[in-house]
């Protein structure tokens, strides 16, 4: 262990605090003359103005990682794998800290960003089996006195541009697996809540990651495209929206990275004329409203079939009055502001346009928002949308559930089916075989059934189909120990050299 990391401030009696990189296991103040303002969004006010780097300082980033990746990557893996018990004993300790950074700067309320925290502790978790995660393959004697056995090995200095809808969780997606697999890291987070990447590099530092290991460079497009342009960089993890993630991928693979690009989503739940209507009720406020709808895996559309559709509506509506609003540090709030000013208003003209394209405005967020300069908008909910509407066909990304309604089973899939996007679906039902082939019809990366955020846990990966996913690749688990590392077969032979000779025709195994 090295010094302790002392718990953020989270705010500095209206104080602007400055947010610096991090770079070769130190806080490094930026050099571009460039910032952005970071806000409260529960009360409005600035509280930092974050560093943006300049494209020497992107490449001091990569200077300082490529220094220490030698003695990294040949550092034993049992030696990596007990810094990561380390590591995930640590950031257990210090959990509420992270937390309250990330309340303080997206705006989330607090149990949310405990438990925003605590899936990402499970990616580490699934880290510190890295011994096991890295096994190759041996086949002995595969030809005579030839044996062969395969071996992953580190990219080496990869990169992870990060939203700001979960500053602390989805970093922690990209910077455990490919740690643990001895590449070195330089995470990019979203400039608008940057600080928990900061206070995430001092808690690696004092659990014992050397320096250089993983850096923190801020920035906006001109940091991005130093990222993909970089020859020095090797891989680029990226989640976000769908342009940006074409953006990203299209940049990076043509400069020669191996690329994993997450986009967008506009998240299906189909509830059957057999699901439990209170049950259902109950999933959708839960999965349209958590985290102010601000979750690339909430659902946005809510698709009713047949005769469920009035009684789900009238349920859904009954709880909508009872989503408590307001600053996420209060224990009492079970929702929070959104993430700007900017936002908060271009997820509001959603209920506008809703209404004038001919949906019925049943619960209108506008005149529940909390009263001052707080980013909030209040629970709202539309019925009798119709596909060509923007609120359906837009990502929103905001405290807005659109209904849907659908006359049979093969309608609701075709919805799904037919959208541009395939990252998560739900079904709720009763109904055993209907559930087993919708998970056969549908064309989505993650399904829940009666799950109506189907998130898988560490030791699968998520991603998703269609336009929500460039590149092969899905993040976490078993897909990012491969993304993270290149594979290499060695076939080996120690012949009694009484036996060598030439022999010019083809390689036999027999």
């Amino acid at each position: 262990m090295t010094e302790l990391a002392d718990a953020p401030a989270v705010e500095r009696d209206g104080a602007i605090t400055r947010i610096p990189h991090w770079i070769g296991g130190t806080r490094v103040e930026g050099t571009s003359g460039r910032t952005g303002p970071v806000y409260n969004p529960a009360t409005g006010a600035q509280s930092g103005a974050v560093d943006l780097a300049s494209v020497e300082e992107i490449d001091a980033a990569v200077r300082n990682a490529n220094e220490a990746l030698q003695a990294w990557r040949t550092t034993s893996i049992a030696k990596r794998a007990e810094l990561f018990f380390a590591i995930r004993e640590l950031f257990h300790a210090r959990r509420e800290d992270i937390a309250k950074l990330l309340t303080a700067e997206h705006g989330k309320v607090l149990s949310d960003a405990m438990g925003e925290v605590a899936r990402g502790l499970e990616v580490i978790e699934f880290a510190c089996g890295i011994p096991t995660l890295l096994k190759g393959d041996f086949t002995e004697q595969a030809s005579t006195g030839v044996d062969v056995y395969s071996i992953r090995q580190p990219v080496g200095v990869v990169a992870g541009i990060t939203p700001f809808n979960f500053p602390a969780m989805v970093p922690m997606w990209m910077w455990a697996p490919a740690i643990a697999c001895g590449n070195c890291f330089i995470l990019k987070p979203s400039e608008k809540d940057p600080s928990a990447s900061v206070y995430t590099a001092e808690l690696l530092k004092e659990a014992g990651l050397p320096d250089g290991v993983f850096n923190v460079v801020h920035g906006d497009k001109v940091a991005v495209d130093a990222i993909l342009e970089h020859p020095g960089i090797g891989a680029v993890s990226f989640v976000g929206s769908t342009p940006i993630a074409r953006y990203i991928y299209e940049t990076g693979t043509k400069h020669g990275k191996r690329v994993q690009a997450l986009g967008g989503a506009k998240n299906h739940m189909i509830v059957l004329p057999d699901a439990d209507v209170e049950m259902a009720a109950d999933a959708a406020v839960s999965a349209g409203y958590g985290s102010a709808g601000e979750r690339c895996m909430a659902v946005s559309v809510l698709v009713a079939v047949g005769d469920v559709a009035d009684p789900l509506v009238e349920a859904i509506q009954q709880r909508l009055p009872n989503v408590k609003v307001g600053d996420g540090m209060q224990p009492e709030n079970e929702m929070g502001p959104l993430i700007t000013r900017e936002h908060r208003d271009k997820v509001a003209s959603y209920l506008e346009s809703g209404s004038e394209q001919g949906a019925t405005l049943v619960a209108d967020g506008r005149e529940s928002a909390p009263d001052g300069d707080g980013f909030f908008l209040g629970v709202s909910l539309l019925d009798n949308v119709t596909t060509e509407m923007d609120a359906y066909r837009d990502e929103i990304f905001g405290p807005v559930l659109s209904v849907v309604r659908a006359g049979t089973y093969d309608e609701a899939v075709g919805l799904v089916n037919d959208n541009p996007y395939g990252n998560g679906v739900a079904l709720f039902t009763r109904d055993g075989g209907a559930a087993r082939q919708f998970q056969f019809d549908v064309n989505a990366g993650m399904v829940g059934i009666n799950v109506p955020i189907p998130v898988p846990v560490a030791y699968y990966s998520f991603g998703g189909w269609k336009a929500s996913l460039f590149g092969d690749s899905h993040a976490y688990g078993p897909e990012s120990i491969h993304f993270y590392t290149r594979g290499k077969v060695v076939t080996s032979r120690w012949p009694d050299p009484s036996t060598s000779k030439v022999d010019l025709g083809f390689p036999q195994t027999r």
